[in-house]
């Protein structure tokens, strides 16, 4: 792309010399929708393989890794640390992928760390009637977040916890997750 927006980037480099850190390990940060649809666009391109974000049933389906509950792990709030970086353990800072449990599935980070972009956009769904893999409204300027961050109290990163954004914002604690197209 040219250019990492993440703060934890440094010109590029693995390691940030003055601290020490390897910032290939945090997830890509600063990033709006538009930035994320473009780079999953060129991806997609190199690749020859179709590259795109997540709708946001797919993303929560994803989080939840085969549970019903408000957290990957169920619902009691006092294990939230194990799995996600949030307001409590954070110290209000990105961390690296991988640190904490995954979920059943082995997926990171689903909740906490950074927001990540779905590809829907926000509203109503068209249907109250339960679907198969329903997709977001059908207009509107707003595109949905999941995930919560490590900024966000434990309401915001549960499975089901929703925002709504102009894609052209860029935030310290937005990013996003891919999704890859099978045949």
């Amino acid at each position: 792309m040219g250019n990492n927006p993440s703060t934890f980037s440094v010109s590029g480099a693995l390691k940030d010399e003055v601290s020490g850190i390897d910032t290939s390990q945090f997830p890509v940060e600063q990033v709006n929708w538009k930035d994320a649809v473009a780079f999953l666009g060129k991806l997609s391109e190199q690749e020859g393989v179709e590259y795109r974000l997540p709708t946001e049933a797919e993303w929560e389906y994803a989080c939840r890794a085969g549970t019903t509950t408000a957290y990957c792990f169920g619902d009691d709030v006092s294990q939230l640390g194990e799995y996600a970086w949030y307001n409590a353990n954070s110290n209000n800072t990105l961390h690296p992928v991988g640190e904490l449990i995954p979920n059943a599935w082995g997926l990171f980070d689903m909740h906490g760390n950074v927001w990540e972009w779905c590809q829907d956009r926000y509203g109503p769904y068209e249907s109250l009637q339960v679907v198969s893999d329903p997709t977001g409204a059908a207009s509107g300027a707003g595109r949905v977040l999941h995930g919560g961050s490590f900024f966000s109290p434990p309401g915001f990163v549960r499975a089901a916890d929703r925002v709504n954004l102009r894609p052209g914002i860029r935030v310290r604690f937005y990013g996003f997750r891919l999704a890859k197209t099978y045949p």
